[in-house]
């Protein structure tokens, strides 16, 4: 991709997520709404956007999401990657993360330091399981995460599209 090509998709991702942004109550409205539906709708929707968008975009584009926010790191994310890194689970933990608020394994700092330059990940073949599944909407019982979904279109512009179009398409007695 040239540097032409690569600023107008750059461009159109911000629009996504500012669109997301401008939108927000409305999305929430809509993912409230949305649970009220059957958990098998919820699925074949978001599978079916969700295998149309990343036809569309590719994350390497973009790369948001490890640039503003942090996955949760299982025991299992942290015994792959300090083995990795050739250190004790221990050393891992006190040179790269934190616990949050959750109880919960995080980054210390964005963006993730093992985000390269060109937005490919330094441990992509044993990178956290969170960070495998992102931004979770081809999973499935997707009732389950809507609210981390609503959160999720202020930092992945697909999952931004992929709300929007459903907002947009949903008929409005379908969704009371």
């Amino acid at each position: 991709m040239n540097f032409t090509t690569f600023a107008i998709v750059e461009e159109k991702l911000k629009q996504i997520l500012e669109n997301s942004k401008a939108n927000e109550k409305e999305n929430a409205a809509f993912i409230k709404r949305l649970k009220k539906q059957s958990k098998r709708d919820i699925d074949q929707s978001f599978h079916k956007e969700h295998d149309a968008i990343f036809q569309k975009i590719d994350c390497l584009d973009c790369g948001n999401c490890c640039s503003t926010t942090s996955p949760i790191f299982t025991q299992q994310d942290i015994k792959r990657l300090s083995k990795l890194f050739k250190m004790k689970p221990a050393q891992f933990i006190a040179e790269y993360l934190r616990v949050d608020l959750d109880d919960d394994y995080v980054l210390k700092s964005t963006p993730c330091p093992f985000l390269l330059e060109d937005n490919k990940c330094f441990v992509y073949d044993v990178r956290p399981q969170a960070c495998s599944e992102y931004p979770h909407t081809n999973r499935k019982n997707m009732y389950q995460i809507l609210d981390l979904t609503q959160k999720n279109t202020l930092v992945c512009p697909a999952v931004g599209h992929i709300v929007e179009h459903l907002r947009n398409i949903a008929p409005k007695k379908k969704y009371p």
